[in-house]
């Protein structure tokens, strides 16, 4: 099974990007030999298969940050496709600055346009037809889950928000025999002689237990299935492979104990700390017009310091001083904190667009040399709030075992949160980054904070 840090990406969805991509490359490299004819192809082939590696790298990465690989829902192919288009003129921008650089990869215009038509026919073609596939839920693993109240109800949900997530539910079994005044538009079975006879005919790949209550889960009767083959899974593990977080109101404290993950050791610690550094460190160097600019500016706009501090809770509950570029006006909380909110009279117009762009976060990277922040991890909250927040939420205070970091799974994952439902939605994100973390899943998040940037998304 294709999993990457516990989730699960089903291989459909890793043929499309992974199949268009070699579709880009082979038209380009057709063209060439179409165009310089086999020998010269032959005699130059390291060349022309770089140039066509290049265009190919340089498409798909401005197609993932056109969020053009994220179909969890089926676009409109008109929307699409326009989409698509000033995709594909943005990398004849990007590739016209590596040409610059690089003129041993420019090609003919000749070359260029003929491959542009061809790929751009191609990638339209390939996505129509991958649409279709998804419409119509083909390719997919069935699923039966043992349960039919809310917990399955939440899963159901997630996999129909999902248009790609490559599950669909068979049926459910009501573990308790009942199998009226359900919410959920699926067969529901009460006699688990149907969920046998599903199993045997090859029309269920794997059962979820996805029960309210623990208690009452049929045993004796899911031991056969496992020695038929058929993949069983506990719901929230199900959940979590699905969504990428932790569904924080279906465990209970044996979970923890009992799940995998959770454990940093010593040389995680230190490849991690050695991300934090270096990743900090470069972008402070890189930042420095923008910090200094960015300083003139807020001291222009409105009476007040450049930077405000805060105090937040850190790693084992320790506080420390935050540090950000001001973009509120000053004395904005002589009443008391109080939530950011979507339109805050608080914020200055300058301060709305750095923090649209989170160049406000810029100084954060400071907190993160002297030891107090990560780079990646849970974002750190104030006192008074973590307090209400413990209070009402369970297993929050557990968020504070890693070092807050300045963006993280939660924030890539979810909007900015203003409330106590909005603090548990992140919290669920923010166990999942704990339990597998690592520099592998860091990069990640760092490479996926970059779209998140520049698409503005979630910013308050």
């Amino acid at each position: 099974m294709p999993y990457l840090f516990n989730k699960y990406y089903p291989w459909r969805n890793l043929l499309f990007v992974f199949g268009e991509g070699g579709i880009i490359f082979l038209i380009i490299n057709g063209v060439f030999l179409g165009w310089v004819g086999f020998f010269e192809f032959q005699s130059f082939i390291s060349l022309y298969l770089l140039r066509a590696l290049v265009v190919t790298f340089v498409f798909q990465l401005v197609f993932y940050y056109s969020d053009l690989y994220d179909l969890h829902v089926i676009p409109r192919l008109p929307d699409h496709f326009l989409a698509v288009v000033q995709a594909f003129g943005l990398g004849c921008i990007v590739l016209a600055l590596i040409y610059f650089l690089f003129p041993f990869l420019i090609m003919s215009n000749r070359i260029f346009v003929s491959g542009l038509a061809g790929v751009g026919l191609a990638v339209f073609l390939w996505r129509f037809v991958y649409f279709k596939i998804l419409e119509k839920r083909m390719f997919v693993q069935s699923v039966a889950l043992i349960g039919a109240g809310e917990f399955a109800e939440e899963i159901i949900s997630a996999i129909d928000r999902q248009k790609d997530c490559g599950f669909k539910i068979e049926a459910l079994f009501a573990a308790d025999g009942n199998t009226r005044s359900r919410n959920i538009e699926r067969p529901i079975f009460s006699d688990f002689k149907e969920l046998k006879r599903l199993c045997t005919n090859r029309k269920i790949g794997k059962i979820v237990v996805a029960l309210d209550e623990k208690r009452g889960v049929p045993l004796h009767e899911l031991i056969q299935y496992k020695f038929l083959g058929i993949e069983i899974l506990d719901g929230a593990r199900f959940y979590e492979s699905l969504t990428g977080k932790v569904p924080v109101e279906k465990i209970n404290p044996s979970w923890f104990i009992f799940s995998d993950g959770f454990h940093i050791g010593r040389l995680k610690r230190m490849l991690k700390w050695a991300l934090d550094i270096t990743a900090a460190l470069s972008l402070l160097l890189l930042s420095l017009p923008v910090f200094a600019l960015t300083a003139l500016i807020i001291k222009l706009e409105s009476p007040g310091g450049v930077f405000y501090r805060q105090k937040r809770v850190g790693e084992n509950q320790k506080i420390f001083e935050l540090i950000k570029f001001r973009s509120m006006k000053e004395c904005a909380e002589q009443e008391g904190p109080v939530w950011a909110q979507t339109e805050d009279s608080r914020v200055t117009k300058f301060g709305r667009f750095i923090r649209e762009t989170r160049i406000d976060e810029l100084p954060q990277l400071i907190n993160v040399i002297r030891g107090d922040m990560s780079f990646v991890g849970p974002r750190p909250e104030r006192p008074v709030f973590v307090e209400n927040l413990a209070k009402e939420i369970p297993f929050y205070r557990n968020r504070h075992h890693v070092k807050p970091g300045i963006t993280g799974w939660a924030q890539i994952n979810y909007p900015y949160g203003a409330s106590v439902e909005d603090a548990l939605r992140k919290l669920e994100y923010d166990l999942y980054y704990i339990k597998n973390l690592s520099v592998a899943l860091d990069l990640l998040t760092i490479f996926q904070t970059v779209k998140v940037v520049l698409l503005r998304k979630g910013a308050r």
